[in-house]
């Protein structure tokens, strides 16, 4: 469990803490080597280190995405894809909203099974992300960390920037 998606949980209007945590348990009841990661301000579910599903709450409404073409296909032919709305199963305003229990998890099984199979060999860059290692730090040239030195405030700020922004900047 990451302590990141708790606070994304508690920080949600209290209808949707409901229907997260139940999403939640579901997911990992599922599929109980999934790992969880913010993505996009969000929580996301890792399967193999691929996107299974991802979690979302809104002001009136929750939303539940699986990821990948297969699972879509799956989710069409049963008539369970909600299509215009968010995510896979469009617009979570209750746990009374969801599917069976027994119905979520099978769907999840299926979806990690396509991930371990590696079913699917057209499945579209969108619709199957891997999560890459990071990339090696970008060594700061001498002249730059000059200039950072005679202005503490571009230090201040340089230093809180993401890899890759830093990255931008050396290069």
């Amino acid at each position: 469990m990451n302590p990141r998606v708790d606070e994304y949980i508690a920080k949600s209007a209290p209808f949707a803490q409901s229907v997260l945590t139940h999403l939640r348990a579901r997911i990992h009841h599922a599929c109980p080597d999934v790992l969880e990661e913010i993505k996009w301000s969000r929580p996301f579910f890792l399967h193999g280190g691929t996107i299974l599903c991802n979690v979302s709450a809104f002001r009136e409404h929750c939303s539940f995405g699986f990821w990948g073409a297969e699972i879509g296909k799956v989710l069409r032919e049963d008539g369970v894809l909600q299509e215009g709305g968010m995510g896979s199963l469009g617009w979570i305003a209750s746990v009374k909203n969801l599917h069976a229990d027994k119905k979520l998890s099978t769907y999840l099984k299926r979806a990690a099974a396509f991930i371990d199979d590696g079913h699917g060999e057209t499945v579209m860059a969108v619709s199957r992300r891997v999560v890459k290692a990071p990339k090696e730090a970008v060594e700061t040239s001498p002249e730059l960390m000059a200039a950072l030195k005679k202005n503490r405030v571009a230090s201040k700020v340089f230093e809180v920037f993401s890899p890759s922004c830093k990255r931008e900047y050396v290069e």
